[in-house]
């Protein structure tokens, strides 16, 4: 295990790789939490996008967990010094036993973002648990709550600014006033944050409206507006500490 001194304490030298989910994830990562947490002491933050995303059957789906599984469990094998975490919607995750995602159904029933999200992370941590060699401290699971288009209501005001839509921002705001955070905003297939959006924007695409927005909106937002996109990046850079 490698170590650096850094802010008065010993930090451990670790590359953290990131599955994510698509084309607007993987630039996300890369331009705006890359800078992020190499400030924090990682030496080395690259994404990937699960799979194939082009060769997915269903438009924004994601690949069953048993592909996924073995994916990061390559990576925790072949760099015994890289951290691995994904970057997945809950909204698309598959709920059916052939491709089903370890506590995705059982999610539906709790009440609250944070339950659901913990119910399915703590699922995916125990499902890998099982496998031999497997070390918990190198795998952190996370969901986005409920969809990644949720974020980008943490700046209601860069988000219609950054799409020359300033018309839309007392839309957008109403929307976001209706909930706690923007991870509260649902996951129903007419309420989720995509679906919201794209009743005030018709020809909304992910991959270019959502990668416009998200780069218009300081990090720093979207960390105090949304706890537990907040509490994933405090539990990868606590795996720093030494």
């Amino acid at each position: 295990m490698s170590w650096a001194a850094g802010r008065g304490q010993r930090k451990r030298m670790a590359r953290l790789f990131i599955h994510v989910e698509g084309q607007t994830e993987e630039t996300f990562v890369n331009e705006v939490l890359s800078p992020y947490l190499y400030n924090q002491g990682y030496i080395s933050v690259s994404a990937r996008q699960l799979g194939n995303a082009r060769l997915r059957k269903y438009r924004g789906g994601i690949r069953p967990w048993g592909q996924v599984k073995k994916e990061i469990l390559n990576h925790l094998q072949e760099d015994s010094n890289c951290i691995v975490t994904t970057m997945v919607d809950y909204y698309g995750l598959p709920q059916d036993p052939r491709r089903g995602w370890p506590g995705r159904a059982e999610a539906g029933r709790a009440s609250s973002a944070k339950e659901k999200a913990e119910c399915v992370e703590l699922a995916l941590l125990n499902d890998l648990a099982g496998t031999r060699r497997f070390d918990s401290r190198r795998f952190v699971p996370f969901v986005t709550m409920h969809e990644f288009e949720g974020l980008l209501f943490s700046d209601c005001d860069a988000f219609g600014r950054s799409i020359e839509r300033e018309d839309l921002i007392l839309s957008l705001q109403n929307i976001r006033a209706n909930f706690t955070t923007p991870e509260d905003i649902n996951d129903s297939p007419e309420d989720a944050p995509s679906k919201r959006i794209e009743r005030l924007i018709p020809d909304y695409e992910k991959p270019l409206f959502g990668t416009l927005i998200v780069l218009s909106i300081p990090l720093e937002k979207i960390i105090k507006q949304c706890p537990h996109f907040q509490d994933w990046l405090r539990r990868l850079t606590g795996l720093l500490d030494g």
